[in-house]
């Protein structure tokens, strides 16, 4: 029976000398060449994988390094290997220390790629030796993975369309919230290399087109809506990670233990551990072997990372999570159920309570990073004024004016808000080329170049709206531009924040998301015309208006 070193060698080696365009039609002979194409342009060829069986840590190191594998990255517990092999083997899950080691590799064309080792330690005189000898000799869990770069369900559902169609078999997956990442694994009978296995890698949590991979399952709707019945613990569990320090204790790069953290941030260590592993469970940090690492995602909810989001996840857990609980009343009466709630309309509510007003400008502030892309837009580079409407603490204006230093700007807020904005600009190095207004819609400083509503129009219903951009409509230039972000409700059924933030308006403002249509017929009746639109980051979309033009009375 070949030695684990020489099985890690082969693999690397094989690993070296393939690339995806090569290797797929080894694999899934009845490929055709625009199907080849397609699946190599979307999946790029990442990695072989393998498991191992050594006795202690010091073999394993042993054996990598004479298989040319280096890697100083600590392993992640496995999860879709463990349980295949408890369920192959019919032992509990529990009983099996498998964990992942990805030391890399590079390909013909010097593209990074790694082997992907499990790892089982199986000491000698285990009970587990027999597991390992079937396993050296059958290598079930050997395989060829393709990552996806860009999955989202219609590639996934494409993918796997266009492999099943070409003989591949459907042989199993699984979610790994310790990676965030999702498989998908295929048997190739008719392969013409040693690899009868075949994985597409996606980065994320796709179990929607894996519950269609898997097949069907007696209870599988209700597994889905019990998760789905669970959002709530999801959103208190993030809040209370954010209220109580938890993401700002922690390191990304090495595991922090319980007791420490609970020290650390005042908390009961049993208490703090099972919302640890709740968190674990939504990817926001990680197991390891000394405990809870913090992941990406959950940098996130730091206080001081850039474009923090924990404001947002204590707003949400906060008062409109109360309003939240009043969905039914704005869907039976068409009235927001914040005001329902609290007796007073949001705006006026955090108006009054200063600390409120401070938590929701600082979750604006979350999600500017919408803001990014906007001063490369080609209207700036002509203009010499900039006047942005509402615009909050001057994110938005204080982006534009760095990007343009031959730029003015003018910003149009409610008195309470303009301290801050201030403040705001100041810091941005933009004071002293900004203008500030205090006053309403109403109050639109005439004459500039560019206009700016940014997250303005969905906080009103459709009269409010228009009679908003006929004042923007009043004030602009025959030449000017008016320049306005918001997420655009899609027509197709397409999965969308917009969607999701369309019931936050209905609820907590009285406002709604719009379709692209939709705001085309606004602006029109306010003398304007939709000239064009681009995407930005998380789900929102820039809209270009022009004022539309009037016709020519005087002969």
């Amino acid at each position: 029976m070949m030695t684990d070193t020489f099985r890690l060698r082969a693999t690397a080696a094989f690993v070296r000398e393939h690339d995806a365009a090569a290797l797929l039609p080894f694999l899934l002979p009845e490929l055709d060449g625009l199907e080849t194409r397609a699946l190599a342009e979307r999946c790029r060829f990442s990695h072989a994988a393998l498991v191992v069986f050594p006795p202690d840590p010091e073999t394993l190191r042993a054996e990598l390094a004479a298989s040319g594998l280096l890697s100083d990255q600590a392993p992640r517990p496995s999860v879709v290997v463990r349980d295949r092999l408890a369920e192959r083997h019919r032992r509990g899950a529990d009983t099996l220390d498998v964990t992942i080691l990805r030391p890399p590799v590079h390909g013909p064309d010097g593209v990074h790629r790694t082997v992907e080792v499990f790892v089982l330690p199986v000491p000698p005189g285990s009970d587990l030796a027999e597991l390992a000898r079937h396993e050296r000799a059958n290598e079930d869990e050997a395989h060829v993975a393709f990552a996806v770069d860009d999955p989202d369900p219609l590639v996934l559902h494409g993918l796997r369309a266009i492999l099943l169609r070409r003989g591949a078999v459907p042989d199993g997956g699984g979610y790994n919230p310790h990676e965030d990442a999702t498989v998908f694994y295929f048997g190739t009978p008719q392969a013409k290399v040693r690899y009868q296995r075949l994985e597409l890698y996606a980065p994320g949590d796709h179990r929607d087109v894996l519950d269609v991979h898997l097949g069907p399952h007696a209870d599988q709707p209700a597994e889905r809506l019990l998760r789905l019945l669970t959002g709530a613990w999801t959103t208190q569990a993030l809040a209370a990670a954010a209220e109580l320090g938890v993401p700002d204790a922690m390191d990304t790069r090495a595991d922090t233990d319980v007791a420490d953290l609970a020290r650390a941030t005042g908390t009961h260590p049993d208490g703090l551990a099972r919302l640890l592993r709740y968190l674990a469970m939504l990817g926001v940090v990680a197991w390891g072997r000394d405990g809870f690492r913090l992941t990406e995602l959950g940098a996130l909810l730091r206080a001081d990372e850039p474009h923090s989001m924990r404001p947002l996840a204590l707003l949400y857990a906060g008062p409109f999570y109360r309003s939240f609980a009043q969905l039914a009343h704005a869907v039976r009466t068409g009235r927001d159920a914040f005001e329902h709630t609290f007796g007073e309309h949001h705006f006026a509510h955090f108006a009054r309570h200063p600390e409120l007003a401070d938590l929701f400008d600082r979750s604006m502030a979350a999600s500017s990073r919408m803001f990014e892309p906007v001063p490369a837009h080609p209207v700036f580079d002509s203009a010499r004024r900039v006047v942005d409407i509402a615009g909050g603490n001057g994110a938005l204006l204080g982006r534009i004016l760095t990007a343009h230093p031959h730029l003015t700007g003018v910003l149009l807020e409610r008195p309470h808000v303009l301290a801050g904005a201030r403040r705001s600009l100041a810091v941005a190095g933009c004071a002293e080329r900004c203008a500030y207004v205090a006053g309403d819609f109403a109050d639109v400083p005439p004459g500039a170049d560019v206009y700016v509503l940014a997250r303005i129009l969905h906080d009103w219903d459709d009269d409010r709206c228009r009679e908003i951009l006929r004042h923007c409509a009043d004030a602009m230039p025959a030449h000017a531009t008016l320049l306005i972000v918001e997420r655009v409700l899609p027509t197709d059924g397409a999965a969308s924040l917009a969607t999701a933030w369309d019931l936050h308006m209905m609820c907590n403002v009285g406002g709604r998301e719009r379709t692209l249509a939709h705001y085309a017929r606004l602006l029109d009746d306010a003398g304007l015309s939709l000239v064009g639109h681009r995407s930005l980051p998380l789900d929102a979309t820039l809209l270009h208006a022009r004022r539309t033009a009037r016709p020519d009375v005087t002969g």
